[in-house]
């Protein structure tokens, strides 16, 4: 039996787990930065900036979601941003992701969101078959870009 649920500080061990196994999946395992501590105050602080969902099959954990709200313009509604979507190896193949993209899009039309959009890595052909499974679309005229560390700091101090 598959189920999803949120989750709780509680859950902070398990969330750390899979985040470090999908880093091991991607080969960026160096760059998890992420301690059961920051989880548990940014997942489930007063000021928390994301949510998470866990989704068990028989009671055990499976595999999570952890998503935030972005902001649209055009559509002056909020969206809902898919960070991480992850499933343990075993549990590939049951269905268990797409029982969480599905959750996601009720929350997202619950919230009054007007997209629910994620990333994806050009290679990950598995999780590219899923997405245009449940009809998602590429969007392949943007171009997305990122500031971290030294250059993030030298912008900032400019």
């Amino acid at each position: 039996m598959i189920s999803i649920r949120d989750a709780v500080a509680e859950d902070a061990t398990t969330i750390l787990r899979f985040i470090t196994e999908l880093a091991v999946y991607e080969k960026a395992e160096h760059e998890v930065e992420a301690t059961v501590e920051l989880l548990q105050g940014s997942l489930f602080g007063p000021r928390a900036a994301a949510r998470a969902a866990i989704c068990e099959i028989d009671g055990k954990p499976a595999g999570f979601a952890v998503w935030f709200y972005n902001y649209s313009t055009w559509q002056a509604r909020k969206g809902l941003y898919l960070e991480d979507l992850y499933v343990s190896p075993e549990h590939r193949g049951s269905g268990a992701g797409k029982l969480l993209l599905k959750h996601l899009a009720r929350v997202a039309l619950a919230e009054g969101c007007g997209r629910f959009e994620w990333s994806v890595l050009d290679w990950n052909e598995p999780a590219i078959r899923v997405y245009e499974s449940i009809g998602a679309e590429p969007l392949s005229e943007w171009t997305r870009y990122r500031l971290t560390g030294k250059e993030l700091e030298a912008l900032a101090a400019d």
